[in-house]
């Protein structure tokens, strides 16, 4: 008996040896599984966020998301670190007329940002002293911004740093407000944040000539819907102008509007790294070709304006 135990045992092992070796030749000659730095990403799809009820791409935009996403040339934000080094802004997004900030912006790749806390509402300046600011007081007078609309401004809690564009757009429509645009972009661009600017200037049709809508995105500091990107939408407030300007003008009060708004909202949301915020038409900074905010913006008032200075 113990002769034939000896064997059955030796045949066991046999058999458990050849099975190791064909366990261990088919994992050497087998495809191994993608690692983690075989992986790639893919980039994000992106929908457009028109205000214009035709269903065009006048004013393309990325999905909404709290999360900074990839996009054509912009850096994707990885899932790392305190120490991941700063990245200056990459160059196609120029200054206007060549302008050269002594303080560019960077960006983050990791995309945490330390808590800088919020931006104070800002002291308006005092008027220059004369014989009708002695006699009514020094404030500044606003002829487009009503106190509400200030009040409105000045409420919500800014994060230090945060907004480092001001993009401008047209909706691509003739008529409009800030509550069509919202139903618009919940119900058929389905945006669960609604209207994708922070603000609406209206010309006349649907809501006041030059009559600023304040957006909840501004009210709830959440990032806008109206740049091609999710990272920028994160740092750009979006103001869209009612109108077609491939066929018409903005008009004079839509104009005296965005000086006002534009100029207010840069003391608002104060400096990053020393710069105030940064104007754009949408156009000059959308990751995707786009012809907003049309042939007949003024862009070289623009420019003129809000030359980007420290």
């Amino acid at each position: 008996m113990k002769p034939l135990s000896k064997k059955r045992s030796a045949s066991s092992g046999s058999r458990a040896t050849a099975s190791t070796k064909g366990s261990s030749s088919k994992s050497s000659t087998g495809k191994s599984s993608p690692g983690i730095s075989q992986l790639k990403n893919s980039p994000p799809s992106s929908a457009s966020h028109s205000a214009n009820s035709s269903g065009g791409s006048r004013d393309g935009s990325s999905s909404e998301s709290s999360k900074p996403a990839s996009s054509p040339g912009y850096p994707a934000p990885t899932p790392n670190t305190a120490n991941t080094p700063a990245t200056a802004l990459p160059p196609s997004l120029p200054l206007p007329h060549g302008a050269t900030p002594s303080a560019p912006i960077t960006i983050e790749k990791s995309g945490v940002e330390a808590d800088q806390g919020l931006e104070p509402a800002p002291t308006p300046p005092p008027a220059p002293e004369g014989f009708w600011s002695r006699l009514f007081g020094s404030r500044k007078s606003y002829t487009y911004l009503s106190s509400s609309t200030r009040a409105a401004i000045d409420r919500a809690p800014v994060r230090r740093g945060r907004w480092k564009y001001i993009v401008i757009h047209n909706s691509g429509t003739r008529e409009g407000n800030a509550r069509v645009f919202d139903i618009y972009h919940r119900r058929v661009r389905h945006m669960q944040n609604g209207l994708a600017y922070h603000f609406v200037i209206g010309d006349g049709h649907g809501s006041g000539d030059g009559q600023v809508e304040v957006g909840p995105r501004w009210t709830r500091q959440i990032n806008g819907g109206h740049v091609a990107s999710d990272y920028l939408n994160d740092i750009a407030l979006g103001i869209c102008l009612v109108g077609d300007f491939n066929r018409d003008t903005p008009t004079k009060a839509q104009v005296g509007a965005i000086d006002e708004l534009v100029s207010y909202l840069r003391n608002r949301v104060g400096k990053s790294q020393g710069r105030q915020a940064i104007v754009h038409a949408h156009k000059e900074i959308n990751p995707r070709p786009t012809d907003c905010p049309g042939d007949h913006f003024p862009y070289g008032w623009l420019h003129a304006k809000f030359g980007n200075a420290r």
